[in-house]
């Protein structure tokens, strides 16, 4: 599967990546208001940090009217494991005044209109309008920036430009799953320092993988019988050997 042209890549990443993880953000959330502020906060940390603060932020400011009026120093002090949690809250809380005076409390479900807010840039905007909206929007944080290198979808380390060129080789509907997924890939398996090449579905043709030339390799064995090769590795159909995954 060698020479593939980007779009075919993006469409075979995007059909495995599909069979493997679930379209979902790992931020809790029951609506766009919360899926806005959690999203907001989970920059410069973990979504298990995130998700072990909302709780109590939500069940004190429901809404954006509340946080709008909350006090910083308080909202501080629920956020505070997050981190950077001085920038965060007053972010989230002129996030919210934003919401109340301009769009009455409500999340609007246009990007032109999500990037307006405060602390909301194009990579926020996206995962609203695709999380919470059911939207196209290819959200584009640092693992989707690392993985579509990588697949060699883009060249481009700027978010702008990545999500442009990625966005062009699939349809609009399939950009939030894809995104999501890639997020998750780039979480599990493809990791910044050491990615899991040998345990990766998309090893036999990712330009990065370190096990593309083991495929390579054994590419004459595919056409011989009772041989295939499954994503870069080459498995006996009758007499597997001790170890070999199913």
């Amino acid at each position: 599967m060698l020479g593939l042209r980007a779009k075919d890549r993006a469409r075979i990443a995007a059909e495995r990546l599909n069979a493997v993880y679930p379209a979902v953000s790992e931020l809790e959330h029951v609506n766009a208001y919360q899926m806005l502020i959690a999203t907001i906060l989970s920059a410069q940390t973990t979504d298990r940090t995130v998700n072990a603060v909302t709780p109590t932020l939500f069940l004190r400011y429901p809404d954006a009217a509340a946080l709008a009026h909350a006090d910083p120093v308080a909202v501080e002090a629920i956020i505070k494991p997050t981190g950077f949690f001085h920038v965060k809250a007053k972010t989230i809380v002129g996030c919210s005044a934003a919401l109340v005076e301009r769009f009455d409390g409500q999340v609007p479900s246009r990007i032109e209109d999500l990037v307006t807010l405060p602390g909301v840039g194009r990579k926020t905007a996206n995962v609203v309008l695709g999380v919470a909206f059911g939207l196209p929007g290819f959200a584009v944080d640092t693992h989707v920036t690392r993985l579509t290198r990588r697949l060699g979808l883009t060249k481009s380390t700027d978010p702008v430009k990545i999500e442009k060129e990625v966005t062009r080789l699939l349809p609009p509907e399939e950009w939030t799953g894809f995104s999501l997924r890639l997020i998750l890939h780039g979480r599990r398996i493809c990791l910044a320092r050491a990615p899991r090449c040998p345990d990766c579905v998309l090893n036999d043709f990712c330009p990065s993988s370190t096990v593309r030339a083991q495929a390579r390799r054994h590419s004459r064995a595919a056409a011989a019988p009772g041989v295939r090769l499954a994503h870069g590795r080459r498995t006996a159909a009758r007499r597997p050997r001790p170890g070999t995954r199913h």
